[in-house]
């Protein structure tokens, strides 16, 4: 007996995590481009490399010998870490929440995601039957997959230089209805802003157009704001959903500890917004984990509320905007034509064309690869529209971003 056949269809139809094929891919060729003294260097996964806060490591390290901190927790997240992150959301946004329905932990913002999802979609497999769920394309890989082995459809909304990045929602509702599905299976819009894997922001008329859009059409806004606190000066500072007006009524935000305070294997974050949604999910949720670490959540309610947080974060930034500097200057000389009014102010990326020599961004990447061990992500992994590009995550030190560009200069990558 094949024991995939347990397995249902939509589960069947996923293919491994693309930062994941990458990672095995990178260690089967490691040896052989360290022999050749090209010994891989990743540009790929949007991890931080740079240690947590000490102050973070420190209290961690306090409240690991504390009474029944071993215990379960809750799977709603304990009182110290919802309170913390509403006292975050007043200090970082001017939003004001109620940590008892309105805030729930995660662990992490993709198991969040994930597991919200889940939760609204009832499964189909009759292709203009199923559930919709509208994504960002380019956007984050996972988007698709969560929505599809949910048994739902994943309905692109384009991201483009002729949109700037900010795609038309009566638009895409036209465009949906003429592709012939049915706009009363639409259950949910996600937007990501700052956005993953563009690096772009959107205007605070944009979004309150979507949330208008939202309630227009009586679906759910899911905001992922997972790099919000990723940005280089503060005319361009990303802001919550819930600064516009009547964003409650129909939206809800995942916010992730993962990126700002470098801490991605913890897995910890939250979701926050209306209470009617926020509450269903803490109660789906409890079936299916036990809630994080209480040390940790005790650890991470100090850090988002401390001095010590704001300036880790604001000095993160000031090294992601140098590392940007590096890259830009570097591609440049090779030929990429990067308009300096056009360069991200948030996040940690750069998404960029393809040489022009090339038809095919996964051509490309694999390339870099194999030839100079320098791991970049092909457009595509996050959608139609990242076809021609290639996406860049600049989280590792300075002079292994030099010695990316040195790499590339030697071994003929121009664009």
């Amino acid at each position: 007996m094949k024991m995939e056949k347990l397995f249902n269809e939509d589960v069947m139809a996923l293919d491994t995590y693309i930062m994941v094929r990458l990672k095995e891919r990178t260690a089967q060729l490691k040896d052989k481009l360290t022999q050749k003294n090209r010994a891989p260097i990743s540009l790929s996964m949007g991890a931080p490399t740079s240690a947590p806060p000490s102050a973070l490591i420190d209290k961690l390290k306090e409240f690991l010998t504390e009474d029944n901190i071993h215990s379960y927790s809750v799977t709603r997240g304990e009182s110290y870490f919802r309170e913390a992150c509403v006292q975050r959301m007043k200090d970082r946004f001017g939003v004001v929440l109620d940590s008892n329905d309105e805030v729930c932990s995660v662990l992490g913002s993709k198991d969040g995601l994930a597991n919200l999802i889940r939760f609204l979609i009832y499964p189909q497999h009759e292709e203009f039957q199923k559930d919709i769920i509208l994504i960002p394309d380019p956007g984050y890989a996972s988007y698709s997959q969560m929505v599809g082995c949910s048994g739902g459809k994943a309905y692109p909304m384009a991201l483009t230089p002729e949109n700037n990045y900010q795609p038309d929602m009566e638009q895409v509702w036209e465009q949906l209805k003429n592709d012939g599905y049915d706009e009363n299976k639409v259950k949910a819009v996600i937007i990501n802003y700052p956005n993953n894997p563009l690096g772009v922001m959107a205007t605070k008329d944009y979004v309150q157009k979507v949330v208008d859009f939202c309630k227009k059409h009586d679906i759910l806004l899911i905001s992922d704001a997972a790099y919000c606190d990723l940005y280089f000066d503060e005319a361009h500072k990303p802001f919550s959903v819930f600064e516009l007006k009547g964003a409650k009524d129909i939206a809800v935000e995942m916010f992730t500890l993962s990126k700002p305070y470098a801490v991605t294997g913890w897995r910890l974050g939250w979701i926050c917004g209306n209470k009617e949604v926020v509450s269903r999910f803490a109660k789906g949720k409890s079936t299916i984990d036990n809630g994080m670490f209480k040390a940790l959540q005790k650890a991470c309610a100090y850090i988002m509320t401390s001095a010590e947080g704001d300036e880790y974060i604001a000095q993160g930034n000031i090294s992601y905007k140098r590392k940007q500097s590096i890259l830009v200057k570097g591609l440049k000389e090779l030929g990429w034509e990067i308009d300096e009014n056009n360069i991200p102010k948030t996040t940690f990326y750069l998404w960029l064309p393809i040489p022009r020599k090339y038809d095919s961004c996964v051509k490309f990447c694999q390339d870099m690869l194999e030839k100079s061990g320098i791991v970049v992500v092909p457009g595509t992994a996050f959608g139609t529209y990242g076809e021609g590009c290639f996406r860049i995550s600049y989280v590792c030190s300075d002079e292994k971003l030099q010695e990316v560009v040195d790499r590339m200069k030697a071994d003929g990558f121009r664009y």
